[in-house]
Protein backbone atom coordinates (compact mmCIF):
# COMPACT_ATOMS: atom_id res chain seq x y z
CA UNK A 1 0.00 0.00 0.00
CA UNK A 2 2.83 2.50 1.03
CA UNK A 3 4.92 1.36 -2.26
CA UNK A 4 2.28 1.88 -4.75
CA UNK A 5 1.35 5.48 -3.27
CA UNK A 6 5.00 6.98 -2.71
CA UNK A 7 7.34 4.54 -4.72
CA UNK A 8 8.14 6.60 -8.34
CA UNK A 9 10.04 5.06 -10.99
CA UNK A 10 12.89 7.22 -9.99
CA UNK A 11 13.33 6.83 -6.32
CA UNK A 12 12.06 3.75 -4.29
CA UNK A 13 11.69 4.16 -0.98
CA UNK A 14 9.29 1.55 0.39
CA UNK A 15 10.61 -1.81 0.00
CA UNK A 16 10.01 -4.00 2.52
CA UNK A 17 9.06 -7.56 4.14
CA UNK A 18 6.86 -8.82 6.09
CA UNK A 19 8.20 -11.72 9.40
CA UNK A 20 5.36 -13.18 11.13
CA UNK A 21 6.55 -16.05 13.73
CA UNK A 22 4.23 -18.47 14.47
CA UNK A 23 3.28 -22.16 16.17
CA UNK A 24 1.05 -24.58 16.41
CA UNK A 25 -1.31 -22.85 18.48
CA UNK A 26 -1.10 -19.35 16.67
CA UNK A 27 -2.13 -21.58 13.20
CA UNK A 28 -5.15 -23.22 15.16
CA UNK A 29 -6.43 -20.49 15.61
CA UNK A 30 -9.77 -19.37 13.34
CA UNK A 31 -8.32 -16.21 12.55
CA UNK A 32 -5.28 -17.76 11.22
CA UNK A 33 -7.03 -18.83 8.84
CA UNK A 34 -9.27 -15.92 7.94
CA UNK A 35 -6.09 -13.83 7.77
CA UNK A 36 -3.73 -16.46 5.91
CA UNK A 37 -6.77 -16.96 2.83
CA UNK A 38 -6.22 -13.10 2.41
CA UNK A 39 -2.60 -13.08 2.09
CA UNK A 40 -3.26 -15.88 -0.37
CA UNK A 41 -5.67 -14.18 -2.50
CA UNK A 42 -4.27 -10.73 -2.44
CA UNK A 43 -0.62 -12.02 -3.57
CA UNK A 44 0.91 -10.40 -0.37
CA UNK A 45 4.79 -11.59 -1.74
CA UNK A 46 6.78 -9.36 0.68
CA UNK A 47 5.28 -11.25 3.98
CA UNK A 48 6.46 -14.47 5.32
CA UNK A 49 5.61 -16.42 7.96
CA UNK A 50 8.31 -18.48 10.11
CA UNK A 51 6.23 -21.21 11.75
CA UNK A 52 7.64 -23.00 14.17
CA UNK A 53 6.36 -26.43 14.24
CA UNK A 54 7.75 -28.69 17.36
CA UNK A 55 4.76 -30.58 17.05
CA UNK A 56 3.38 -29.44 20.77
CA UNK A 57 0.52 -27.14 21.97
CA UNK A 58 0.73 -26.14 25.82
CA UNK A 59 -1.84 -28.95 27.14
CA UNK A 60 -0.63 -31.81 24.90
CA UNK A 61 1.27 -33.00 22.14
CA UNK A 62 -0.06 -31.47 18.84
CA UNK A 63 -1.39 -34.83 17.48
CA UNK A 64 -4.44 -34.73 20.28
CA UNK A 65 -5.98 -31.83 18.64
CA UNK A 66 -4.35 -31.52 15.18
CA UNK A 67 -3.83 -34.13 11.95
CA UNK A 68 -3.58 -31.76 8.80
CA UNK A 69 -1.30 -31.41 6.21
CA UNK A 70 -0.07 -27.96 7.21
CA UNK A 71 1.89 -27.74 4.22
CA UNK A 72 -0.82 -28.76 1.52
CA UNK A 73 -3.11 -26.50 3.50
CA UNK A 74 -0.84 -23.48 2.71
CA UNK A 75 -0.18 -24.26 -0.46
CA UNK A 76 -4.06 -24.37 -0.77
CA UNK A 77 -3.93 -20.36 0.03
CA UNK A 78 -1.82 -19.78 -2.56
CA UNK A 79 1.40 -19.75 -0.61
CA UNK A 80 5.50 -20.60 -1.29
CA UNK A 81 6.33 -23.55 1.14
CA UNK A 82 9.30 -24.32 2.32
CA UNK A 83 10.31 -27.13 5.02
CA UNK A 84 13.72 -27.02 6.88
CA UNK A 85 15.30 -28.25 10.36
CA UNK A 86 14.64 -24.98 12.38
CA UNK A 87 17.93 -25.82 14.47
CA UNK A 88 20.57 -25.44 11.42
CA UNK A 89 20.77 -21.96 10.99
CA UNK A 90 22.61 -22.31 7.60
CA UNK A 91 19.14 -24.03 6.54
CA UNK A 92 17.12 -21.66 8.17
CA UNK A 93 19.30 -18.48 6.64
CA UNK A 94 19.18 -20.43 3.11
CA UNK A 95 15.27 -20.44 3.44
CA UNK A 96 14.56 -16.95 4.71
CA UNK A 97 16.94 -15.22 1.41
CA UNK A 98 14.97 -17.52 -1.00
CA UNK A 99 11.44 -16.65 0.22
CA UNK A 100 12.94 -13.13 0.14
CA UNK A 101 13.96 -13.27 -3.10
CA UNK A 102 11.22 -14.67 -4.37
CA UNK A 103 8.53 -12.14 -6.69
CA UNK A 104 5.93 -14.62 -7.45
CA UNK A 105 2.42 -12.89 -6.46
CA UNK A 106 2.89 -15.48 -3.40
CA UNK A 107 3.15 -15.10 0.15
CA UNK A 108 5.99 -17.30 1.72
CA UNK A 109 5.59 -20.12 4.30
CA UNK A 110 8.56 -21.70 6.25
CA UNK A 111 8.07 -24.68 8.32
CA UNK A 112 11.11 -25.48 10.67
CA UNK A 113 10.81 -28.05 12.33
CA UNK A 114 11.81 -27.67 15.76
CA UNK A 115 12.41 -29.78 19.59
CA UNK A 116 10.84 -27.76 22.48
CA UNK A 117 12.95 -27.59 25.05
CA UNK A 118 16.14 -28.98 23.72
CA UNK A 119 19.14 -29.42 25.51
CA UNK A 120 16.52 -30.29 28.60
CA UNK A 121 16.33 -34.08 28.61
CA UNK A 122 13.55 -33.69 31.74
CA UNK A 123 10.81 -32.21 29.26
CA UNK A 124 12.24 -32.09 25.75
CA UNK A 125 9.57 -32.65 23.15
CA UNK A 126 6.94 -32.54 25.77
CA UNK A 127 4.12 -29.95 26.12
CA UNK A 128 5.73 -29.64 29.65
CA UNK A 129 8.33 -27.24 28.04
CA UNK A 130 5.67 -24.77 27.55
CA UNK A 131 5.70 -23.92 31.26
CA UNK A 132 7.86 -26.57 33.25
CA UNK A 133 11.08 -25.33 31.76
CA UNK A 134 12.35 -22.93 34.46
CA UNK A 135 15.59 -21.41 35.74
CA UNK A 136 15.77 -25.02 37.82
CA UNK A 137 16.90 -26.43 34.32
CA UNK A 138 19.11 -23.61 33.43
CA UNK A 139 22.55 -25.06 34.25
CA UNK A 140 22.05 -28.39 33.01
CA UNK A 141 20.02 -27.14 30.07
CA UNK A 142 23.65 -24.90 29.33
CA UNK A 143 25.70 -28.06 29.53
CA UNK A 144 23.83 -30.28 27.49
CA UNK A 145 23.86 -27.70 24.85
CA UNK A 146 27.61 -27.14 25.06
CA UNK A 147 27.66 -23.01 26.25
CA UNK A 148 29.82 -22.12 28.87
CA UNK A 149 29.46 -22.14 32.69
CA UNK A 150 29.13 -17.98 32.42
CA UNK A 151 26.04 -17.10 32.24
CA UNK A 152 24.71 -14.10 29.52
CA UNK A 153 27.57 -15.50 27.57
CA UNK A 154 28.45 -14.04 24.19
CA UNK A 155 31.15 -15.52 22.29
CA UNK A 156 33.95 -12.65 20.92
CA UNK A 157 32.89 -14.32 16.94
CA UNK A 158 29.45 -12.82 18.01
CA UNK A 159 30.69 -9.61 18.54
CA UNK A 160 33.26 -9.58 15.93
CA UNK A 161 30.09 -10.43 13.40
CA UNK A 162 27.69 -7.37 14.77
CA UNK A 163 30.20 -5.35 14.50
CA UNK A 164 30.93 -5.28 10.69
CA UNK A 165 27.20 -5.83 10.58
CA UNK A 166 26.64 -2.64 11.88
CA UNK A 167 28.98 -1.37 9.93
CA UNK A 168 26.64 -2.66 6.60
CA UNK A 169 23.43 -1.30 8.15
CA UNK A 170 24.78 1.88 8.37
CA UNK A 171 26.24 1.99 5.04
CA UNK A 172 22.57 0.48 3.31
CA UNK A 173 21.10 3.22 5.72
CA UNK A 174 23.23 5.99 4.17
CA UNK A 175 22.30 4.73 1.10
CA UNK A 176 18.79 4.97 1.46
CA UNK A 177 18.48 8.43 3.43
CA UNK A 178 19.62 9.97 -0.18
CA UNK A 179 18.26 8.14 -1.80
CA UNK A 180 14.95 9.24 0.60
CA UNK A 181 16.33 12.60 0.63
CA UNK A 182 16.54 13.10 -2.95
CA UNK A 183 12.80 11.78 -3.43
CA UNK A 184 11.69 14.85 -1.09
CA UNK A 185 13.35 16.90 -3.21
CA UNK A 186 11.50 15.86 -6.19
CA UNK A 187 8.10 14.91 -4.61
CA UNK A 188 6.68 17.79 -2.00
CA UNK A 189 3.18 17.12 -2.06
CA UNK A 190 4.17 13.20 -1.65
CA UNK A 191 6.37 13.78 1.21
CA UNK A 192 3.75 16.07 3.00
CA UNK A 193 1.28 13.27 2.63
CA UNK A 194 3.86 10.94 4.17
CA UNK A 195 5.14 13.24 7.12
CA UNK A 196 1.33 13.98 8.05
CA UNK A 197 0.76 10.04 8.11
CA UNK A 198 3.66 9.39 10.01
CA UNK A 199 2.64 12.19 12.49
CA UNK A 200 -0.77 11.13 12.66
CA UNK A 201 -2.00 14.89 11.65
CA UNK A 202 -6.10 15.23 10.82
CA UNK A 203 -7.05 18.69 9.54
CA UNK A 204 -8.12 20.93 11.59
CA UNK A 205 -10.89 22.22 9.39
CA UNK A 206 -12.68 18.64 8.94
CA UNK A 207 -16.28 20.03 9.65
CA UNK A 208 -15.86 22.90 7.10
CA UNK A 209 -15.64 20.57 4.60
CA UNK A 210 -18.71 18.41 5.67
CA UNK A 211 -21.99 20.44 4.05
CA UNK A 212 -24.65 20.44 6.47
CA UNK A 213 -27.58 17.88 5.47
CA UNK A 214 -30.83 19.63 3.69
CA UNK A 215 -33.41 19.92 7.04
CA UNK A 216 -36.15 17.80 5.68
CA UNK A 217 -33.33 15.00 4.85
CA UNK A 218 -34.82 11.28 5.70
CA UNK A 219 -31.79 9.41 6.16
CA UNK A 220 -30.63 6.28 8.60
CA UNK A 221 -26.96 7.33 10.26
CA UNK A 222 -25.59 4.92 8.32
CA UNK A 223 -26.59 6.53 4.85
CA UNK A 224 -25.49 10.21 6.49
CA UNK A 225 -21.65 8.66 7.61
CA UNK A 226 -21.26 7.05 3.97
CA UNK A 227 -21.85 10.77 2.71
CA UNK A 228 -19.41 12.47 5.88
CA UNK A 229 -17.03 10.13 4.51
CA UNK A 230 -16.08 11.12 1.12
CA UNK A 231 -15.32 14.80 2.00
CA UNK A 232 -13.29 13.14 4.62
CA UNK A 233 -11.66 10.80 2.64
CA UNK A 234 -10.35 13.45 0.44
CA UNK A 235 -9.37 15.72 3.06
CA UNK A 236 -7.80 12.23 4.50
CA UNK A 237 -5.98 10.36 1.49
CA UNK A 238 -4.01 7.63 4.09
CA UNK A 239 -7.69 6.68 5.33
CA UNK A 240 -8.48 3.59 4.45
CA UNK A 241 -12.54 2.18 4.49
CA UNK A 242 -13.04 -2.14 4.61
CA UNK A 243 -16.22 -3.82 4.71
CA UNK A 244 -16.69 -7.56 5.54
CA UNK A 245 -18.66 -8.08 2.66
CA UNK A 246 -21.39 -5.56 3.51
CA UNK A 247 -20.24 -2.22 1.34
CA UNK A 248 -23.91 -2.36 0.05
CA UNK A 249 -25.78 -2.27 3.96
CA UNK A 250 -22.62 -0.06 6.11
CA UNK A 251 -22.11 2.02 3.16
CA UNK A 252 -18.76 2.89 4.11
CA UNK A 253 -17.18 2.81 0.31
CA UNK A 254 -15.18 5.51 -0.89
CA UNK A 255 -15.75 6.79 -3.55
CA UNK A 256 -13.05 6.75 -6.91
CA UNK A 257 -10.88 5.30 -3.87
CA UNK A 258 -10.80 2.10 -5.92
CA UNK A 259 -10.24 -1.60 -4.55
CA UNK A 260 -7.14 -2.81 -2.83
CA UNK A 261 -5.92 -6.04 -4.74
CA UNK A 262 -3.44 -7.96 -5.90
CA UNK A 263 -3.20 -5.80 -9.33
CA UNK A 264 -4.34 -2.45 -7.56
CA UNK A 265 -2.28 -1.99 -3.91
CA UNK A 266 -3.31 1.92 -4.23
CA UNK A 267 -7.20 0.91 -3.65
CA UNK A 268 -8.43 2.43 -0.11
CA UNK A 269 -11.03 0.49 -0.40
CA UNK A 270 -10.78 -3.18 1.54
CA UNK A 271 -12.92 -6.51 0.78
CA UNK A 272 -13.10 -8.49 3.80
CA UNK A 273 -15.05 -10.99 2.25
CA UNK A 274 -17.12 -12.20 5.43
CA UNK A 275 -14.41 -12.76 8.05
CA UNK A 276 -15.17 -10.22 10.70
CA UNK A 277 -12.46 -11.17 13.20
CA UNK A 278 -9.52 -11.18 10.40
CA UNK A 279 -10.69 -7.63 9.57
CA UNK A 280 -10.55 -6.15 12.79
CA UNK A 281 -7.31 -8.49 13.11
CA UNK A 282 -5.71 -6.34 9.89
CA UNK A 283 -7.05 -2.77 10.57
CA UNK A 284 -4.67 -3.59 13.87
CA UNK A 285 -1.88 -4.73 11.71
CA UNK A 286 -2.62 -1.60 9.39
CA UNK A 287 -2.57 0.66 12.45
CA UNK A 288 0.61 -1.00 14.03
CA UNK A 289 2.31 -0.35 10.86
CA UNK A 290 1.39 3.44 11.62
CA UNK A 291 0.93 5.27 8.09
CA UNK A 292 -2.66 4.66 7.00
CA UNK A 293 -5.43 5.11 9.09
CA UNK A 294 -7.70 2.20 9.26
CA UNK A 295 -11.28 1.58 9.08
CA UNK A 296 -13.71 -1.00 8.73
CA UNK A 297 -17.62 -1.86 8.89
CA UNK A 298 -19.95 -4.30 9.28
CA UNK A 299 -23.46 -4.87 11.57
CA UNK A 300 -23.11 -4.37 15.40
CA UNK A 301 -23.88 -7.29 16.16
CA UNK A 302 -21.34 -9.19 14.22
CA UNK A 303 -19.09 -7.91 17.08
CA UNK A 304 -18.72 -10.57 18.68
CA UNK A 305 -16.58 -12.21 15.82
CA UNK A 306 -13.93 -9.65 15.88
CA UNK A 307 -14.39 -8.64 19.71
CA UNK A 308 -10.56 -9.47 20.88
CA UNK A 309 -8.77 -7.59 17.91
CA UNK A 310 -11.09 -4.77 19.13
CA UNK A 311 -10.31 -5.59 22.78
CA UNK A 312 -6.04 -5.04 21.49
CA UNK A 313 -6.95 -2.27 19.59
CA UNK A 314 -8.50 -0.64 22.82
CA UNK A 315 -5.08 -1.85 24.83
CA UNK A 316 -2.63 -0.90 22.11
CA UNK A 317 -4.06 2.34 21.89
CA UNK A 318 -4.53 2.42 17.91
CA UNK A 319 -6.47 4.62 16.24
CA UNK A 320 -8.95 2.25 14.11
CA UNK A 321 -12.78 3.02 13.63
CA UNK A 322 -14.95 0.14 13.31
CA UNK A 323 -17.90 1.57 11.35
CA UNK A 324 -20.39 -0.77 12.64
CA UNK A 325 -23.97 -0.64 11.56
CA UNK A 326 -27.96 -1.97 12.13
CA UNK A 327 -27.30 -1.19 15.77
CA UNK A 328 -30.37 -2.15 17.81
CA UNK A 329 -33.90 -3.69 17.56
CA UNK A 330 -34.59 -0.96 14.80
CA UNK A 331 -32.86 -3.44 12.10
CA UNK A 332 -36.43 -5.33 12.59
CA UNK A 333 -37.30 -8.30 9.72
CA UNK A 334 -34.02 -9.80 10.45
CA UNK A 335 -35.18 -10.69 13.24
CA UNK A 336 -33.25 -11.20 16.92
CA UNK A 337 -30.68 -12.88 15.40
CA UNK A 338 -29.37 -9.43 14.06
CA UNK A 339 -30.73 -7.02 16.15
CA UNK A 340 -28.61 -6.17 19.00
CA UNK A 341 -29.62 -5.40 22.38
CA UNK A 342 -26.42 -5.83 24.87
CA UNK A 343 -23.58 -4.86 22.39
CA UNK A 344 -23.27 -1.12 22.34
CA UNK A 345 -23.54 -1.81 25.91
CA UNK A 346 -20.74 -4.37 25.90
CA UNK A 347 -18.18 -2.59 23.80
CA UNK A 348 -18.86 0.82 26.10
CA UNK A 349 -17.22 -1.80 29.20
CA UNK A 350 -14.19 -1.94 27.11
CA UNK A 351 -11.78 0.11 28.00
CA UNK A 352 -10.10 3.02 26.45
CA UNK A 353 -12.34 2.66 23.63
CA UNK A 354 -14.83 5.54 22.42
CA UNK A 355 -18.72 4.18 21.24
CA UNK A 356 -20.17 6.98 19.81
CA UNK A 357 -24.04 6.25 18.74
CA UNK A 358 -25.41 9.53 16.70
CA UNK A 359 -28.87 10.16 16.90
CA UNK A 360 -29.25 12.32 13.47
CA UNK A 361 -27.32 13.40 10.33
CA UNK A 362 -25.26 16.29 11.97
CA UNK A 363 -24.46 14.27 15.15
CA UNK A 364 -23.32 11.33 12.60
CA UNK A 365 -20.93 14.09 11.40
CA UNK A 366 -19.75 15.11 14.87
CA UNK A 367 -18.90 11.08 15.49
CA UNK A 368 -16.73 10.99 12.25
CA UNK A 369 -14.69 13.76 12.87
CA UNK A 370 -14.75 12.60 16.43
CA UNK A 371 -13.37 9.36 15.16
CA UNK A 372 -10.48 10.91 12.88
CA UNK A 373 -9.65 13.44 15.19
CA UNK A 374 -8.97 10.60 18.43
CA UNK A 375 -5.14 8.84 17.53
CA UNK A 376 -4.75 7.59 20.87
CA UNK A 377 -7.87 5.31 20.99
CA UNK A 378 -9.93 3.36 18.71
CA UNK A 379 -13.35 4.97 18.04
CA UNK A 380 -16.69 2.52 17.23
CA UNK A 381 -19.45 4.15 15.62
CA UNK A 382 -22.79 2.68 16.34
CA UNK A 383 -25.52 3.63 13.38
CA UNK A 384 -28.80 2.79 12.20
CA UNK A 385 -30.44 1.36 9.92
CA UNK A 386 -33.63 2.67 9.63
CA UNK A 387 -34.27 6.23 8.82
CA UNK A 388 -34.14 8.88 11.58
CA UNK A 389 -35.55 12.58 11.61
CA UNK A 390 -33.57 15.75 11.44
CA UNK A 391 -33.60 17.00 14.76
CA UNK A 392 -33.65 20.85 13.56
CA UNK A 393 -34.87 22.02 16.87
CA UNK A 394 -31.27 21.42 17.91
CA UNK A 395 -28.60 24.27 16.29
CA UNK A 396 -26.88 22.37 13.56
CA UNK A 397 -23.31 23.80 15.29
CA UNK A 398 -24.29 22.09 18.34
CA UNK A 399 -24.75 18.77 17.07
CA UNK A 400 -22.03 18.70 15.24
CA UNK A 401 -19.59 19.94 18.40
CA UNK A 402 -21.71 18.55 20.83
CA UNK A 403 -20.42 14.89 20.02
CA UNK A 404 -16.71 15.93 20.36
CA UNK A 405 -17.30 16.34 24.14
CA UNK A 406 -19.62 13.35 24.66
CA UNK A 407 -22.88 14.43 25.86
CA UNK A 408 -24.60 18.20 25.10
CA UNK A 409 -27.89 19.78 26.65
CA UNK A 410 -30.09 19.28 23.41
CA UNK A 411 -33.18 21.43 25.13
CA UNK A 412 -33.04 23.53 28.10
CA UNK A 413 -35.25 23.98 30.31
CA UNK A 414 -37.89 27.16 30.27
CA UNK A 415 -38.61 26.93 33.88
CA UNK A 416 -36.72 25.95 37.10
CA UNK A 417 -34.77 22.45 36.47
CA UNK A 418 -37.23 20.13 37.49
CA UNK A 419 -36.29 16.81 35.47
CA UNK A 420 -33.67 15.85 32.88
CA UNK A 421 -34.25 13.30 30.39
CA UNK A 422 -30.80 11.59 28.70
CA UNK A 423 -30.75 9.57 25.53
CA UNK A 424 -28.25 8.53 22.24
CA UNK A 425 -28.92 7.45 18.86
CA UNK A 426 -32.12 6.84 17.36
CA UNK A 427 -34.03 7.32 20.85
CA UNK A 428 -33.06 10.90 21.18
CA UNK A 429 -36.06 11.75 19.06
CA UNK A 430 -38.50 10.24 21.83
CA UNK A 431 -36.85 11.77 24.73
CA UNK A 432 -37.17 15.35 23.05
CA UNK A 433 -40.83 14.38 22.17
CA UNK A 434 -41.46 13.42 25.70
CA UNK A 435 -40.13 16.12 27.08
CA UNK A 436 -42.37 18.57 25.12
CA UNK A 437 -45.16 17.19 27.01
CA UNK A 438 -43.45 17.44 30.18
CA UNK A 439 -43.48 20.91 30.92
CA UNK A 440 -40.94 24.11 30.58
CA UNK A 441 -39.26 22.43 33.57
CA UNK A 442 -37.83 19.06 31.17
CA UNK A 443 -34.42 19.20 29.88
CA UNK A 444 -33.15 17.01 27.47
CA UNK A 445 -29.62 15.83 27.15
CA UNK A 446 -28.02 14.40 24.36
CA UNK A 447 -24.95 11.68 25.39
CA UNK A 448 -23.85 9.52 21.99
CA UNK A 449 -19.96 8.88 23.92
CA UNK A 450 -20.07 8.43 27.40
CA UNK A 451 -16.47 8.19 26.77
CA UNK A 452 -16.02 11.51 26.02
CA UNK A 453 -18.39 13.07 28.40
CA UNK A 454 -16.85 11.16 31.04
CA UNK A 455 -13.35 13.22 29.98
CA UNK A 456 -14.65 16.47 30.06
CA UNK A 457 -13.72 18.82 33.16
CA UNK A 458 -16.14 18.91 36.62
CA UNK A 459 -17.60 22.03 35.55
CA UNK A 460 -18.78 21.13 32.36
CA UNK A 461 -20.61 17.18 33.49
CA UNK A 462 -22.13 19.46 36.03
CA UNK A 463 -23.50 22.07 34.11
CA UNK A 464 -24.70 19.26 31.66
CA UNK A 465 -25.61 17.35 34.53
CA UNK A 466 -26.28 19.24 38.16
CA UNK A 467 -26.05 17.12 40.47
CA UNK A 468 -29.30 19.03 42.11
CA UNK A 469 -31.95 17.51 39.95
CA UNK A 470 -32.19 13.45 40.82
CA UNK A 471 -34.96 13.26 38.68
CA UNK A 472 -34.04 11.89 35.54
CA UNK A 473 -34.73 9.29 33.22
CA UNK A 474 -32.79 7.50 29.83
CA UNK A 475 -34.01 6.35 26.96
CA UNK A 476 -31.98 3.48 24.86
CA UNK A 477 -32.77 0.62 22.59
CA UNK A 478 -30.48 -2.12 24.60
CA UNK A 479 -29.48 -3.15 27.91
CA UNK A 480 -30.41 -0.53 30.68
CA UNK A 481 -27.74 -1.16 33.85
CA UNK A 482 -24.71 1.15 32.14
CA UNK A 483 -26.86 4.46 32.37
CA UNK A 484 -27.13 4.13 36.02
CA UNK A 485 -23.90 5.95 36.48
CA UNK A 486 -26.00 9.25 34.85
CA UNK A 487 -29.31 8.71 36.47
CA UNK A 488 -28.36 7.31 39.83
CA UNK A 489 -30.39 5.18 42.23
CA UNK A 490 -33.12 7.68 42.25
CA UNK A 491 -33.56 7.54 38.14
CA UNK A 492 -34.96 5.22 35.60
CA UNK A 493 -33.98 3.71 32.06
CA UNK A 494 -36.21 2.97 29.49
CA UNK A 495 -34.87 0.25 28.27
CA UNK A 496 -34.62 -3.31 27.71
CA UNK A 497 -34.39 -6.43 29.20
CA UNK A 498 -34.97 -9.43 26.06
CA UNK A 499 -34.38 -9.76 22.63
CA UNK A 500 -35.87 -8.35 19.78
CA UNK A 501 -38.55 -9.83 17.49
CA UNK A 502 -39.14 -10.16 13.66
CA UNK A 503 -41.31 -7.40 12.25
CA UNK A 504 -40.91 -4.28 10.96
CA UNK A 505 -38.60 -1.59 13.10
CA UNK A 506 -41.00 0.03 14.14
CA UNK A 507 -43.35 -2.25 14.97
CA UNK A 508 -40.80 -3.80 17.60
CA UNK A 509 -39.27 -0.63 18.94
CA UNK A 510 -43.11 0.14 20.21
CA UNK A 511 -43.84 -3.93 21.13
CA UNK A 512 -41.00 -3.57 23.20
CA UNK A 513 -41.86 -0.10 24.87
CA UNK A 514 -39.27 2.53 22.97
CA UNK A 515 -41.03 5.19 22.75
CA UNK A 516 -41.90 8.62 24.00
CA UNK A 517 -44.77 7.36 25.90
CA UNK A 518 -42.83 5.24 28.32
CA UNK A 519 -40.26 8.59 28.84
CA UNK A 520 -43.33 10.35 29.49
CA UNK A 521 -44.70 7.29 31.86
CA UNK A 522 -41.63 6.78 33.85
CA UNK A 523 -40.76 10.67 34.50
CA UNK A 524 -44.34 11.40 35.84
CA UNK A 525 -43.44 8.32 38.07
CA UNK A 526 -40.98 10.14 39.58
CA UNK A 527 -42.28 14.09 39.69
CA UNK A 528 -45.20 12.32 41.26
CA UNK A 529 -43.17 10.61 43.81
CA UNK A 530 -41.12 13.81 44.47
CA UNK A 531 -44.52 15.87 44.88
Amino acid sequence: MAAARFNTDEHKIFDQHVICLCGDGDMQEGVASEACALAGHWGLDNLIYIYDSNAVTLDAAAKETQSEDTHKRMEAYGFDVQEIDGHDMQQFLDALNVAKRRDNGKPQFIIAHTLIGKGIPEVAGTYKAHGEAGAKYVDAARKALGLPDEHYFVSQEVYDYFAEHKKKLLADYEKWEQTYNAWRTKNPDKAKILDDGVERRVPADLFSKIPDFPKDAKLATRKAGGEVLQPIAQAMPLLMSGSADLYGSTMNYIDGGGDFNRDDPGGRNIRFGIREHGMCAILNGISYHGLFRASGATFAVFTDYCRPAIRLAALAKLPNTYIFTHDSIGVGEDGPTHEPVETVSSVRLIPNIDVIRPADPEETAGAFVAAMQRIDGPTFLALTRQTVPMLNDIDVKLRREGVLRGGYVARKEKAKLDLIIMSCGSELQHALAAAGQLGDGARVVSMPCFERFNRQPQEYREEVLPNECRRRVAIEAGVTEIWYQYVGLDGKVVGLHQFGLSAPGPEVMKERGIDAQHVIDAAKSLLHAGG
